[in-house]
């Protein structure tokens, strides 16, 4: 992985350019995956890409390209591209590189050593032993669809012509599985995963109880009657709508009135046990790192307190426009892509209820445990209206499955009526929540 000699290969070729500026990025990994089906390895694929890419700023057009051939005609080719590029693309006075930090923050962590030791075999075995336990875990589990473990490693590289310079390895373990259970000629499918830094870090145990769980609970499902009534949402349900609120924090959006939220810095948006932050540097969160797709130190970022909305995310282009500090949130979909903005670790912070005491005190309603079409939801306005299933609640108990219903509001409105947060956050992917208490939900059954 020598990302250092890549980068100086880009170097050398923009020395004897007329550029305003310039960054290079380089990034080398190896990546594993493994889906196994009736004790058996299905598919194992194992790659290892490297690639560079270069911005460079010229007249206030800011061109890309990148190379995966570290030839030097494909990277003399890559630069010639760039410059076109940013010959060709419309001035913006804004255009511009990150100047270097005074540090960038530690974060411990990030890269296991001991990944590259494990043995193929071992990481097998996490797949095989993920579809034989959650087979035997339950006789309603007729078969596993998906038993899947995968694992990489990364360098990363950034540097730019105003003297930034990042590097930092990075390593990252998951496996699922998808259970589906069967009874009295019903189907039902549970799905669950585990994320860590370290191959330690993973709990078979905790997936195939998760997957087999879901998959189990709704057995037997039926409808209810349509009904306004208070619900709680669960990890997977809260996050889902969190994450469909999420492009609205984003400044791009916020000043291209694309947002839901613009104008609304200072306003009270959420309810005030609500408190929204964006953090870079989060131990374990899986868009962690001690510097952005720019090179720019990640960091803790409050974007609503107490349900209050208190500021936004920025990368340099869109922190230069309002005269503010970037918050490190440039990312990158690989290396083949420019910079663009997005969350790091996005989450709503932990309250203190445990799931059980959220149902307490609900004569009837619903607990969510899935949405279905939520990627449909407006984001400008965020209205919704999606499927759903859960649990119908009595008396402060769950008395049997519920399929067939459907959700709809406002995501905003939701959210101010939550009356209870749970202390039980979890992470799918780079957004997260804790379960939540609505004070009142309009649910469609029959």
């Amino acid at each position: 992985m020598d990302t250092a000699g890549m980068i100086s290969a880009v170097q050398d070729l923009l020395a004897s350019r007329s550029l305003d500026g310039w960054e290079i990025t380089a990034a080398a990994s190896r990546i594993l995956s493994i889906e196994v089906k009736e004790q058996k390895v299905d598919t194992f694929k194992c790659s290892a890409p490297l690639g560079v890419s270069v911005r460079v700023l010229k007249n206030g057009g800011m061109g890309f390209s990148f190379s995966t051939s570290m030839a030097p005609e494909d990277l003399a080719r890559m630069v010639d591209n760039a410059l076109v590029g940013a010959e060709s693309q419309t001035p913006d006075p804004d255009h511009g590189f990150p100047d270097p930090p005074a540090a960038y923050p530690d974060v411990p962590g990030l890269f296991d050593d001991g990944l590259a030791t494990v043995a193929e075999e071992a990481k097998i075995a996490v797949a095989l032993d993920l579809e034989r336990l959650t087979l035997a875990a339950d006789p309603r589990v007729r078969k596993v669809r998906k038993a899947t473990y995968g694992d990489s490693m990364v360098e990363t590289m950034v540097v730019n012509s105003r003297g930034v310079s990042g590097r930092y390895r990075g390593t990252s373990v998951s496996a699922s599985v998808t259970a589906v259970a069967e009874e009295n000629g019903q189907s039902q499918m549970g799905w669950d995963f585990d994320f860590s830094s370290r191959f330690g870090g993973i709990s078979v145990e905790r997936i195939v109880a998760g997957a087999v769980a879901k998959a189990t609970g709704l057995l037997g499902a039926a409808t209810v009657p349509t009904m306004r009534c208070p619900a709680v949402l669960d990890t997977y349900v809260a996050t889902e709508i969190l994450e469909v609120l999420a492009p609205a924090f984003l400044a791009e959006n916020v000043q291209k009135g694309k947002s839901l939220l613009a104008g609304k810095r200072g306003e009270m948006i959420v309810a005030p046990l609500l408190t929204i932050r964006d953090d870079g540097t989060l131990p374990g969160g899986m868009g962690t790192a001690p510097f952005d797709a720019e090179g720019v130190p990640k960091r803790n970022t409050v974007l609503v307190e107490s349900g209050r909305l208190v500021g936004y995310l920025y990368d340099t282009l869109r922190a230069r426009k309002e005269g503010v500090a970037s918050t490190g949130n440039a990312i990158r979909s690989g290396i083949k892509s420019p910079p663009h903005m997005g969350v790091s670790n996005l989450f709503i912070e932990n309250g203190t209820e445990s799931p059980e005491a959220l149902l307490a005190g609900i004569p009837r309603g619903v607990l969510l445990t899935e949405v279905m079409g939520m990627h449909t939801a407006n984001t400008i306005s965020g209205d919704f209206s999606v499927g759903a299933a859960g649990f119908l609640v009595e008396d402060g108990r769950v008395v049997r499955p519920v399929k067939g219903i459907a959700i709809a509001g406002n995501i905003l409105e939701l959210f101010r009526g939550v009356e209870a947060v749970g202390n039980d956050l979890r992470f799918y992917g780079t957004v997260g929540s804790p379960s939540l208490r609505i004070a009142a939900l309009d649910v469609s059954g029959e």
